[in-house]
């Protein structure tokens, strides 16, 4: 993730965003939004700039509408990366998604208390590392990886749910030679349901990063957040 790529078109955060509300769950804010009486949990978890990105919030909500309950936490407790005001090295020295991982856990735990029994989980860049470490141990239904980071073939040859991988033609961080091998890595693994593909024409962060304003960004941007709402529907059942 060392690459400027992670830090482009940084959005405008908006805490008040979103038709969702701000509560606490395992000790971190997050971001609530659908039928808190859905048995079906989303997690998604945001990239470096935060869960007040309003594009985010704005497919948390597209999720919800499907009947899930999403749920995106403020992994970075109140301080998500600045580009003005940070260097990305000092920054993730507090942040990585080590640290992530451990901040879920108890997420997971206070889901499964509420009775919760089918949870995906979706990671965008950084946040696609804290996934596939939820997809490892199987704390999750279903996974998806949204142009990560981080992410290695061995953390793909330790899978234990259904993985969707959604990456980039240009992408400095997981370029396409990279996905291609967790494509080959997951061939071998048939008892675990993949869909790998590659978008063309789009940079790393496409998904959630696009410019409201820049109607080809946008709709391949919606092509690619379909394809995560449609693993979600298929598996987190």
């Amino acid at each position: 993730m060392s690459g400027p790529q992670c830090c482009e078109n940084p959005p405008v955060l908006s805490p008040s965003c979103g038709a969702g509300s701000v509560a606490e769950i395992g000790g971190l804010k997050a971001y609530f939004t659908g039928p808190p009486d859905s048995k079906l949990v989303i997690l998604l978890v945001s990239d470096i700039l935060g869960y007040e990105a309003p594009n985010l919030r704005k497919l948390a909500d597209k999720v919800a509408a499907a009947g899930f309950y999403v749920v995106v936490p403020d992994f970075f407790h109140g301080d998500p990366f600045v580009p003005e005001t940070k260097t990305l090295p000092v920054w993730i020295k507090y942040h990585g998604p080590d640290k992530g991982f451990e901040d879920v856990k108890p997420i997971i735990a206070a889901l499964r208390s509420k009775g919760i029994n089918s949870i995906g989980a979706a990671g965008f860049c950084w946040g696609a590392k804290v996934v596939v470490e939820l997809a490892k141990v199987g704390d999750i239904q279903a996974a998806v990886l949204l142009h990560p980071s981080f992410t290695t073939v061995d953390d793909i040859k330790e899978i234990k749910a259904p993985i969707s991988i959604l990456g980039a033609e240009t992408d400095h961080v997981s370029p396409p030679e990279l996905v291609k091998q967790f494509e080959e890595v997951l061939a071998t693994k048939p008892e675990i349901k993949s869909f790998v593909k590659i978008f063309p024409g789009v940079a790393h962060g496409w998904a959630v990063r696009y410019k409201v304003d820049d109607e080809e960004a946008v709709k391949r941007a919606e092509e690619a957040q379909q394809n995560m709402m449609d693993w979600f529907i298929e598996y987190v059942k």
